[in-house]
């Protein structure tokens, strides 16, 4: 298991990245992604509701939010990224796909 350091390195890289995907994403489609004190929030205006994406430390797994689901990913060494245990979903993928099933349109991040 990694260290709390490392684990905050690669989970602040990792929502970075997300947050800079969203950001970029949010001129095409109807949500508003907010990075603050360490937590990322996906807000949507229609129709109403807010995704959570963050990260648990004790643990090291980020804990996504979504749909009144919780969904917990593990850092995947092979692949660099966290992913989902069961079925290998990145971050990414799985965000991508929660906003999808919101708005009904395929979405790119």
């Amino acid at each position: 298991m990694m260290d709390e350091q490392e684990f905050k390195t690669r989970a602040d890289a990792a929502l970075e990245s997300l947050y800079n995907k969203l950001s970029a994403a949010s001129d095409r489609y109807d949500f508003e992604p907010d990075f603050n004190s360490g937590a990322l929030a996906i807000e949507f205006e229609q129709p109403k509701a807010k995704f959570v994406v963050s990260p648990n430390t004790p643990v090291r797994q980020i804990w996504v939010s979504a749909h009144s689901k919780s969904f917990k990913l593990d850092w995947d060494a092979s692949r660099q990224v966290f992913a989902m245990p069961d079925s290998r979903q990145t971050l990414n993928e799985l965000i991508a796909s929660a906003i999808q099933q919101h708005l009904g349109e395929p979405v790119t991040l």
